[in-house]
């Protein structure tokens, strides 16, 4: 976790820094069932990463992300992140019990992937975006407090409510940025 800029400060940055501790946490009980050939506690891990992961990227695609895409000059990173978001999928679905390679493979591309969001786009973000975008990006990023299920809405009344806030189940939210640029 960057601690040099003080991005962490700004309220989504520092949570998304936050779930990044919380994802490698739970990688440490992943990689003790990878290692202990256990098929169920395998699949107890990967659910319990996957339950992580999953709405902190989508949190990522949908707000910060879609935002700093805007802007030419990260426009291409955010799409190679986009894809290492789509890479960690795949290789978390491709663990297998005893495998440490395939193991190694997930943990390695997980901490490469933190670390260029942790230490290159979220001190960038502190400096490239402005009052209007940090709103933007607020009201766009899905927020995890409604008993575990991504939702977006305006918290302040002042804002318009956006079109994923009528529904907030899982897959029902407008496409991310990452699934727009991959089709």
């Amino acid at each position: 976790m960057c601690s040099y800029c003080g991005c962490d400060s700004i309220e989504v940055i520092g949570r998304f820094m936050s779930e990044h501790v919380e994802i490698i946490n739970a990688t440490g009980e992943l990689r003790a069932a990878v290692r202990s050939g256990g098929a169920g506690r395998l699949d107890a891990a990967r659910v319990a990463v996957s339950d992580l992961l999953w709405p902190h990227t989508v949190a990522e695609e949908a707000g910060l992300f879609r935002v700093m895409a805007r802007d030419e000059v990260y426009a291409d990173h955010i799409a190679t992140l986009c894809g290492e978001h789509e890479t960690l999928a795949t290789l978390l679905g491709e663990l297998a019990p005893g495998d440490a390679t395939a193991m190694a493979r997930f943990e390695d591309a997980l901490r490469a992937h933190i670390d260029k969001e942790d230490n290159g786009l979220f001190p960038a973000a502190a400096i490239a975006l402005d009052g209007p975008d940090w709103v933007e990006v607020h009201d766009t990023t899905p927020h995890s407090h409604d008993g575990g299920q991504p939702h977006v809405h305006s918290h302040d009344g002042a804002h318009a409510p956006s079109a994923a806030e009528a529904d907030h189940s899982r897959g029902t939210a407008d496409p991310t940025l990452c699934a727009a640029l991959q089709r």
